[in-house]
């Protein structure tokens, strides 16, 4: 019987909701694969009125969809068809932001600014470098099934809307997704027309840092103005913590090795002790979120990929798998080991250990 979690949350983070458009991409996906979509969701015990127009769906629950989907269609990739589904329309405020900035770069930086306006299951990350920029993804909910597919999901989707803004013959670098490379990657390098690298830590876009400063043609000043008008004023009446905005932050960190204390305290401007209170007055701890995203991205690479210990050690910053593998077992109360066994498909294991 495994040990109760120590590290989980007193209560689970705030439920994200996805926005229309990706509902219905699912939809139209299902459909074109034979599927009956009302069916699939109605097996899950998912609510009625999943794919009514305007209907904002719990992105957990979208999640666990197309991961049933890809299921029962024998689609590995359904991922990606839904994802190239969904448009600049399909973001509402945001995509109308994004397609009326400046630059690309611009558009981009809305994207990881407000992507959680009516959509907080995923944090967009934008990092630039000299010649290269990265533009990751990570789902940060409790609940881990689907988050591949929705990673991929996503990535496809911005893939689309970079060639929109940028113009068809936009090339991106590479392309990394956190799951097993699949028996037929084919559909991946159709959708993202560049190489994909599987079995990585993070989600992400990869492509040449000028593409950033392409400007937008058409962009319309008075329709960004409103489009940002609009985007203020559903986010003012968005209620958050400061626990929830760490876990997010930290979501997307823990990979970078950044989840320390002394960082937060200095990019919110507070002492260590003032951050302390905070977390303290809202029923947590800073090591308890840290701890759980490690958790949470552990437990993901380790059924998603096939990583070996060592890889995922490192990744998370340990010093050595024992330390890890210490780690992971005060987390679930169990070895990573078993973890794996008892959440990775029978396939992919045979792989792993071929």
């Amino acid at each position: 019987m495994a040990a109760t979690n120590p590290y989980a949350p007193e209560k689970p983070p705030a439920v994200g909701l996805a926005r229309p458009g990706v509902a219905r991409a699912v939809y139209t996906a299902l459909v074109d694969l034979g599927a009956d979509p009302d069916q699939l969701a109605s097996e899950l015990g998912l609510e009625a009125g999943l794919f009514d127009r305007g209907a904002r769906v719990p992105y957990a629950s979208l999640g666990r969809l197309i991961a049933h989907g890809a299921d029962r269609t024998g689609c590995p990739h359904l991922g990606i068809l839904v994802g190239r589904r969904s448009t600049l329309a399909s973001l509402g405020p945001l995509g109308l932001l994004m397609r009326h900035s400046d630059t690309v770069g611009d558009a981009l930086r809305a994207l990881e600014a407000h992507a959680g306006t009516q959509n907080w299951g995923a944090v967009v990350g934008l990092a630039i470098g000299s010649d290269v920029a990265v533009l990751s993804y990570c789902p940060y909910g409790p609940d881990a099934e689907g988050a591949p597919l929705q990673s991929e999901r996503a990535l496809a989707t911005t893939t689309a809307i970079i060639r929109i803004l940028a113009g068809s013959g936009s090339a991106l670098l590479e392309v990394l997704l956190p799951r097993s490379m699949p028996r037929d990657p084919a559909p991946y390098r159709d959708v993202f027309r560049a190489p994909v690298r599987f079995d990585q830590e993070v989600a992400a876009l990869v492509f040449p840092a000028r593409l950033l400063a392409q400007r937008i043609e058409g962009a319309d000043p008075a329709v960004r103005r409103r489009a940002e008008d609009r985007i203020r004023t559903l986010e003012a009446g968005q209620t958050s913590n400061l626990t929830d905005d760490l876990r997010q932050y930290l979501r997307a960190q823990v990979t970078r090795q950044r989840c320390k204390a002394e960082q937060v305290a200095r990019l919110r401007l507070v002492s260590l002790r003032t951050l302390s209170r905070h977390l303290k007055s809202e029923g947590t701890t800073f090591k308890r979120l840290a701890n759980e995203a490690q958790c949470q991205v552990a437990k993901r690479l380790l059924a998603d990929t096939r990583m070996t210990m060592a890889e995922v050690s490192a990744i998370l910053d340990f010093s050595e798998p024992a330390a890890f593998s210490h780690a992971f077992r005060r987390w679930s109360g169990m070895t990573p080991s078993a973890w794996r066994r008892e959440h990775q498909p029978e396939t992919s294991l045979g792989q792993l250990q071929a």
